[in-house]
């Protein structure tokens, strides 16, 4: 099995050796330091140029979709950014202050792409970590949607994240990598607006400002590999109605989707809302505001936030009390339903640092949770799923490669499930949306 391991992991580096980034450089060369000033992250902007692979994803329409939420939130020390360490840990990383509850499984990786940490293996080697800002990891991970049948991604843009110029340019950093691998790979990508954490006002001043400069700087819209919905751009804007104190209001959200649809030089937009689980009932983490329902009718496309709002005996309730009934209402509506599907929920380590007591884990059941939902929300009639999340380690409901030998310390592991387990379920999910191959209700086999 050492030799196996050991043989996979000389073919990686050699192939590696031969990536072709599409319009950034050689090798692992990265684009340099954040930028510091407004013009020097402007002038970092352009429309994509790279090469496009054809008959991948198909990007005109969310039919049949099995699509990711992507954070693309993770940067190390020593990638080349100078961000030192982001969401690994407050600033730091090491035992004792670290946010993730999974470990990335870093056996494919070429030399290039592990940054070294103060954790330890078993053996006492550092135990290593990747970075999102890293080009060729991040076209890894599309290679990979490619190998399972994965669609494409949501690329989560945090809109608080666009006050400063260097975690702006750290989001534009991020964009071109997801842009560029989705191209070279043949998958699909969209924008999701993140509206968390925005103070009232800036839903205009920032959010739509930034859509502005995406437009112009870097026509992102027009990129052959970005997703549409009703032969329009789509774009998803998320944290629509929730009831947890949020400072914006309905109506600046209202005025966001008006822009985005009809702004006669920035809109001509298809509308995708993520919005609270209980959004209908406008009860529990939505707002009972009867504005959240008007709202919802003016977007194409709808997606209820369930992380969390259910255990794995729970869900079945749920499907019947609230999925199903969403469902027959948005299709009296002619809006498209794509709910929410994940496989766990861990963030241990996060509820430490904040000196709060565990306890929130929700199990995976070996991927038994995560395919009930897939299948039974399918079989209730739903044409689209969008899967939390590909790469979150923080709230551990990552489907990507992850380890099931992390180092010493407080972290989970896959089950002792194959790293890529998650993966092909979400790829047979996705066969299942095309219709490609029969829904089952027990989780198949490998």
């Amino acid at each position: 099995m050492k030799f196996i391991s050991r043989l996979v992991l000389c073919l990686t580096f050699a192939f590696s050796l031969a990536w072709t980034p599409g319009a950034r450089g050689e090798g692992d060369e990265s684009r340099g330091p954040l930028a510091t000033t407004w013009e020097e992250a402007w002038d970092r902007m352009s429309p994509f140029s790279g090469p496009h692979a054809s008959g991948g994803a198909d990007p005109s329409t969310m039919a049949g979709k099995l699509m990711c939420g992507y954070q693309g939130w993770f940067f190390a020390e020593g990638d080349g950014s100078d961000n030192g360490w982001v969401h690994y840990g407050p600033g730091t990383f090491k035992p004792g202050t670290c946010t993730i509850d999974l470990w990335p499984d870093m056996l494919e990786t070429s030399p290039g792409e592990r940054y070294p940490t103060e954790f330890r293996n078993a053996d006492g080697s550092p135990a290593m970590v990747f970075s999102s800002y890293n080009p060729r990891t991040v076209d890894r991970h599309f290679k990979w949607m490619a190998e399972f049948g994965i669609d494409g991604v949501f690329l989560q843009r945090f809109a608080s994240e666009t006050r400063q110029p260097k975690s702006f340019d750290a989001r534009n950093a991020i964009l071109d990598n997801v842009r560029i691998a989705a191209n070279a790979n043949g998958r699909t990508w969209a924008v999701m607006y993140d509206l968390s954490g925005l103070h009232e006002g800036e839903i205009e001043s920032l959010v739509m400002k930034d859509w502005k400069c995406l437009i112009d700087r870097m026509e992102v819209t027009k990129d052959p590999a970005y997703q549409h919905q009703n032969s329009k751009p789509l774009v998803a804007i998320w944290g629509v109605g929730f009831n947890d104190s949020r400072e914006y209001s309905l109506g600046e959200c209202a005025a966001l989707v008006d822009f985005l649809k009809n702004d006669p030089q920035y809109g001509g937009n298809a509308i995708m809302l993520g919005v609270p689980y209980y959004w209908r009932e406008m009860k529990a983490d939505a707002m009972p505001d009867p504005q959240l329902l008007d709202l919802v009718q003016q977007a194409d496309i709808v997606s209820p936030w369930s992380v969390g709002r259910y255990h794995p005996p729970q869900f079945a309730n749920k499907l019947e009390k609230v999925a199903k009934p969403d469902l027959a209402w948005c299709k009296e509506k002619n809006i498209a339903y794509m709910p929410v599907i994940f496989p766990g929920f861990r963030w241990n380590n996060m509820q430490k640092l904040r000196h709060e007591l565990p306890g929130k884990e929700i199990p995976r059941e070996k991927g038994g949770f995560f395919w009930r939902q897939g299948i039974a929300l399918y079989q209730a009639g739903s044409e689209m799923l969008y899967v939390a999340m590909f790469d979150e380690m923080d709230e551990g409901t990552a489907i990507f490669k992850c380890s099931n030998e992390p180092p010493e310390g407080e972290f989970g592991a896959f089950e002792g499930l194959p790293s890529d387990h998650y993966l092909w379920l979400a790829g047979r999910l996705s066969a299942v949306l095309k219709r490609q191959i029969p829904p089952q209700e027990s989780q198949p086999q490998r």
